[in-house]
């Protein structure tokens, strides 16, 4: 029986139950949440960037690092196999969030841009031949452009755009007709982090399987907002990031279909990944840990972990709604500002907002909102091409999560006036 069927509970302190989903309740449990910026109250829309922390995941990490810290997969002594324990648990939790068939789909990376990469420096390099094609989208972060550009450049691969429209809608009829018998490899985000746009997936990776294509899904935003089940997806590899998920920073999953991760030559070269060295020739592990040498990051597995169980108790869908209802609400009070544009606007979005105003930088909007206690993002957001698609510079971004409140839009309303006030 497989470990994933037979899971118990995380190591670690701090576990608690939510009935129902209650957005104040949720907000106590984000010591940060309760602190000023400039005197004003702090208003967090950066969550796309990097989500604050739950009381739950400080502990968590706080425990590992006090009571049971040590290297991992090496040790005799208790504290190893102790943190041990604790590091292949949290594997386990991560497997049953995205139903993994198996704990043994999951690699434990440093961030969503290594997964990509690993991805790219393994697989690509091994089944990637010159005039054989990878398919993206034009609003990709950087993570999922540069690494097939450094592989066109190293083997001659082609890569090719799928379109989106003005609105910052993605059609399927223009992904299919970016097919061909030469796609090896579709590359693509499930939500942009600038657009909100979600990435009819299910449907994407069905068409680039009756193509014979592999999928990559970059899930950094996706799997935030409405959670993920890799077997109903069919997804060939999925990749992901601790911090966007209430997570610490440092830590990132990827997960592969066994018979792909089976075919996957080494990432990097040393301990832990290894099954026998010698001078003459050196074997390695099985997957996951053939993807995983030298030392791992221990506790912010552990503490990742952590965050999981928190979003599973409070609900994936009880967020998604939560979400979807702020969303709503920003929509409805942001549209009474004169001058405000917002950039990307499909109905069914995630709970992303981009904007402009009239006559004002982006950039001096931004400046204005801080000091307002608004932390909101701005500039190009990793995604310069999709600026230079949307004819733009940059945008102002807000981004909610599952802590956010009517009060937080209300303040951001108020802060945009303010700026138009101040730079007009």
């Amino acid at each position: 029986m497989s470990k994933l069927q037979s899971m118990t509970e995380l190591v670690g302190p701090g576990d608690k139950s939510v009935s129902a989903f209650d957005v104040e309740q949720v907000r106590a449990d984000f010591p940060i949440l309760s602190r000023e910026v400039y005197g004003k109250p702090l208003i967090f829309l950066d969550s796309g960037a990097s989500a604050q922390k739950p009381r739950v995941v400080i502990d968590c990490i706080r425990e590992a690092y006090e009571s049971y810290y040590s290297n991992v997969h090496r040790g005799a002594h208790h504290l190893s196999q102790r943190a041990t324990d604790a590091y292949e648990e949290a594997r386990v939790i991560i497997a049953r969030f995205m139903n993994a068939p198996s704990e043994n789909n999951i690699v434990i990376t440093s961030s969503v841009t290594e997964s990509i990469n690993l991805v790219a420096a393994t697989w690509g390099r091994k089944f990637l031949e010159e005039g054989d094609e990878v398919v993206v989208s034009e609003m990709e972060h950087h993570a999922n452009i540069v690494p097939w550009q450094m592989l066109r450049e190293e083997k001659g691969i082609v890569l090719k755009v799928a379109p989106i429209c003005d609105d910052g809608s993605f059609h399927l009829e223009d992904f299919e007709a970016c097919l061909s018998s030469r796609t090896k490899l579709v590359a693509i985000t499930e939500v942009s982090n600038v657009l909100g746009t979600r990435v009819p997936i299910k449907k994407l990776i069905k068409i680039a399987h009756d193509h014979g294509a592999k999928v990559l899904v970059d899930g950094a935003q996706g799997i935030v907002h409405q959670g993920v089940d890799v077997q109903d997806l069919d997804v060939d590899l999925y990749g992901w990031t601790g911090h966007k998920l209430y997570g610490p920073s440092g830590v990132g999953i990827l997960y592969g279909k066994a018979d792909i991760l089976d075919s996957m030559p080494p990432y990097q070269g040393g301990g832990d990944m290894i099954a026998k060295v010698t001078f003459e020739k050196t074997t390695y592990q099985d997957p996951p840990y053939r993807f995983e040498a030298g030392t791992p990051p221990i506790v912010q597995a552990i503490g990742l972990a952590a965050a999981v169980k928190y979003v599973e108790e409070l609900g994936m869908g009880n967020i998604a709604a939560h979400e979807h209802g702020i969303l709503a609400y920003a929509h409805q009070q942001l549209a009474d500002i004169e001058g405000y544009h917002e950039v990307g606007t499909v109905p069914d979005k995630a709970a992303i907002i981009s904007f402009l105003v009239d006559g004002l930088h982006p950039f001096d909007v931004a400046a204005v909102l801080d000091r307002q206690g608004v932390a909101t993002r701005v500039g190009q957001h990793c995604a310069e091409p999709l600026m230079d698609r949307m004819g733009i510079e940059g945008t102002v971004r807000a981004s909610f999560g599952l802590y956010n409140n009517r009060t937080d839009v209300d303040a951001l309303v108020a802060a945009i006036r303010k700026a138009k006030e101040m730079l007009s």
